[in-house]
């Protein structure tokens, strides 16, 4: 009786395994956009800033001290967290390209150049300077960094130690702002500046030109190079500028005593301080981006879509349908382990 149902119906499991196995394809995450995914958060959790929205549409992350922010595919902003001075309510839009946390205040880029602030403006480190020739933008605890497309540099808010008063060229291409009064910036030819609260030898930059990427936690800074190793330095109370050994990072992030970065293969490094447990990272190496807040952690998880996964756990049980249908015996184990792996699947999406 199986096997003249089977042979009967056998163009229909043809058609369900080839349209199974077509949408899987076109559905996986090989066509997604490569920073795109679900997030991850994890750290101090005091103001809710390590509780993420759902969802598989983020594309960018950034921390503040004790508030969360994120940018979807569609280009608007989302945020959670302390919001004691409005530091979690973003602008309403969906044209910007790039944001950034502060202390309690957060900047936005916008694909026209323009900039946006909003939150504690006690210092206006969120009244942003006019104008649409801005490519890049970072938020310290008091104070805010512009890069501009010519190079050159722009700061505002507090000033107290000189963490506003940009060093003078236009040969910049990055920019880091530290919650504790100082900044750092790197240079189109490697090397990097920096300025400001300089306590622990923490605005100090290491000599060299092969730096590609900068971050600036509490009191210690770090730097990624070429060659994919990293270097550290300034305060070092808990190990916070102690950078693992080895090659293979591509970003890194400063929180303000702890430090994280991102491997080639997807998976993360922590270490400093983890009273909060913030340096123990999640497992896995299907992580895309990461960011530090204060004692708090993101990272995007790129991970299959539940409908495609699905879609391609129904191929393999019309593959084993198929294949199976003069072993009846066999049917239902196979059909079992099919539906048993889909499922373990989808249950790691979150």
């Amino acid at each position: 009786m199986v096997d003249t149902l089977m042979t009967k119906y056998r163009s229909v499991y043809r058609t369900i395994l080839l349209s199974a196995l077509l949408t899987g394809l076109i559905c996986s995450p090989a066509w997604a956009a490569p920073n795109q995914g679900f997030l991850v958060g994890w750290g101090n959790n005091s103001y809710g800033q390590t509780n993420v929205p759902a969802g598989n549409d983020f594309v960018a992350i950034a921390g503040g001290l004790y508030h969360s922010l994120v940018m979807k595919s569609d280009g608007s902003l989302a945020g959670w967290g302390d919001n004691t001075y409005g530091q979690a309510n973003v602008p309403a839009g969906n044209d910007f390209v790039a944001f950034a946390g502060g202390g309690y205040h957060g900047l936005a880029l916008k694909s026209d150049g323009s900039l946006a602030g909003w939150g504690d403006n006690t210092y206006e480190q969120s009244n942003v300077p006019a104008g649409n020739d801005f490519v890049a933008i970072a938020g310290g605890g008091s104070h805010s960094l512009a890069l501009k497309s010519d190079g050159s540099l722009a700061g505002w808010g507090y000033n107290g130690y000189g963490q506003t008063t940009v060093p003078a060229g236009n040969g910049f291409v990055a920019i880091a702002a530290s919650v504790n009064h100082y900044s750092l910036a790197l240079k189109s030819d490697g090397s990097l500046a920096g300025w400001g609260y300089n306590e622990y030898g923490q605005t100090d930059v290491p000599a060299g030109n092969d730096y590609v990427a900068i971050a600036a936690g509490g009191n210690h800074s770090l730097a990624l190079k070429s060659d994919g190793s990293l270097a550290g330095w300034g305060d070092n109370a808990y190990g916070q500028s102690n950078v693992p050994a080895g090659n293979d990072f591509v970003a890194i992030a400063a929180g303000v005593l702890h430090s994280l970065a991102l491997k080639s293969d997807g998976s993360l490094a922590g270490w400093g301080w983890n009273f909060f447990g913030q340096t123990t990272v999640p497992a896995g190496n299907n992580f895309a981006a990461i960011a530090a807040g204060g004692y708090h952690n993101l990272t995007i998880r790129q991970v299959p879509e539940p409908a495609s996964l699905a879609i391609l756990a129904l191929g393999v049980i019309a593959l084993a349908l198929h294949r199976s249908r003069r072993r009846t015996g066999r049917l239902s184990l196979i059909c079992l382990m099919s539906v048993t792996a889909a499922l373990a699947v989808l249950g790691d999406v979150r």
